[in-house]
């Protein structure tokens, strides 16, 4: 193995800073927005939890499917930056719709258009950091980038409690306000990024045709399923602030909810992408998996604030240890030239995970009670736990 410095951060080149702080401006933005838009639905719009959850899971599933697409042309182009900037703008310029919405059909309109953008960024971007940063750091790089990003994540939803205090719970002034970081971020991105060169030594092919499929070997398509997996066993955060909201915790401070999930991811997504380079990534798996079933049984259990608190913190545990890895795994299974479209089938089969997590949590939630997505969670963290068990082929995952 290789001997790191002392100090891995300051070996972390400067482009994989530039993108983490681009993310965390356009996670303060979208946060604004989303840990208040659960709410926002329900009792302004007269939403049911199926509605909020059938938005949510089409919104993440729209942005995970357009990744192949945008993960494959930067592939085919060997340019990355341009198409990030793209969806970053595009994702910036979908946040007034919000402010605007008076019915739950213009909410999922600017959902899915806000995610489409989320969706043109994401796989370029990745593939960006994997391109950047030395393979015996990757862990940390993306470790670094998931932390600054989830810090927005954290910033945005106590920006969104401190003007719902001082705006009277205000929803649309909020919505407006988070336009702002959203159009830093893409101005950060376009002027202070420089894309590495990429050497052309092939002529251009498609990256999705079959010959190049036929290259991404058998451990990244175990990756791909072990990420649906996980995402099947995390339903959409959206169900954490209604869950939040029955304890009887005022409106206007049910985003602190995500303000402490956010705040163990943080701090939590660098020191474990660190840990990666350095130990099995199963193991760490596992971990992130024991970890969420604690979390789901904690939030079965009670919708008492402090339950709640202690199941988001768990919850943000897990992203910590789980979501930088994945990505890490992925980019240590494929060739160089086709990253982007690596990214791309991974988010999609992930995406569609999410929209059939998201509908059932919904369904399960009416007809049910809250409780019962959380037992149905645990024991789908159960069966990703025996989807480890069986490891075909992992020489090239650690």
């Amino acid at each position: 193995m290789t001997t790191l410095p002392k100090s891995t951060l300051q070996t972390i080149p400067k482009g994989i800073w530039i993108l983490g702080f681009v993310s965390m401006l356009m996670d303060i933005s979208s946060e604004m927005i989303h840990s208040l838009l659960p709410l926002f639905m329900v009792t302004t719009l007269g939403a049911s939890a199926l509605v909020v959850g059938l938005i949510e899971g089409l919104a993440e599933a729209t942005a995970l499917i357009v990744k192949i697409f945008s993960g494959a042309i930067s592939d085919y182009l060997g340019k990355r930056k341009s198409l990030a900037v793209l969806g970053y703008a595009m994702s910036a310029l979908t946040k007034p719709l919000f402010a605007l919405a008076s019915t739950t059909g213009l909410v999922l309109t600017a959902r899915l258009l806000d995610r489409v953008g989320k969706g043109v960024r994401e796989a370029p971007r990745d593939a960006l950091v994997a391109d950047i940063v030395p393979g015996q750091i990757r862990g940390a790089a993306f470790g670094l980038r998931q932390s600054l990003d989830t810090v927005g994540a954290l910033l945005g939803p106590l920006l969104a409690v401190g003007l719902m205090l001082l705006w009277a719970n205000d929803f649309r002034s909020v919505f407006w306000i988070a336009v702002i970081p959203g159009l830093i971020a893409v101005a950060l991105l376009l002027f202070g990024l420089r894309e590495p060169e990429h050497q052309q030594t092939t002529v251009r092919t498609n990256p999705i045709q079959v010959e190049n499929l036929k290259r991404l070997s058998g451990s990244y398509w175990w990756v791909v399923g072990i990420g649906a997996l996980f995402t099947l066993a995390r339903f959409s955060e959206a169900f954490l602030v209604l869950r939040a909201q029955q304890g009887g915790i005022p409106i206007a401070l049910v985003p602190l909810v995500m303000v402490a999930m956010n705040l163990v991811y943080a701090l939590s997504a660098y020191p474990f992408g660190k840990l990666s380079d350095h130990m099995s990534h199963k193991t760490l798996l596992v971990l992130g998996l024991i970890i969420l079933i604690t979390a789901d049984l904690v939030l079965a259990t009670s919708d008492h604030w402090g339950f709640v608190l202690v199941g988001v913190a768990l919850w943000g545990i897990h992203m910590g240890i789980t979501q930088g890895l994945l990505a890490t795994m992925v980019a240590e299974t494929t060739p160089a030239d086709l990253r982007g479209t690596a990214y791309g089938f991974f988010n999609l089969v992930s995406g569609l995970a999410m929209l059939l997590a998201s509908v059932l949590a919904g369904l399960i939630w009416d007809q049910l009670g809250a409780s019962f997505i959380f037992y149905a969670g645990a024991i789908f963290c159960i069966v990703t736990l025996m989807g480890l068990a069986w490891q075909p082929i992992m020489r090239a995952v650690k």
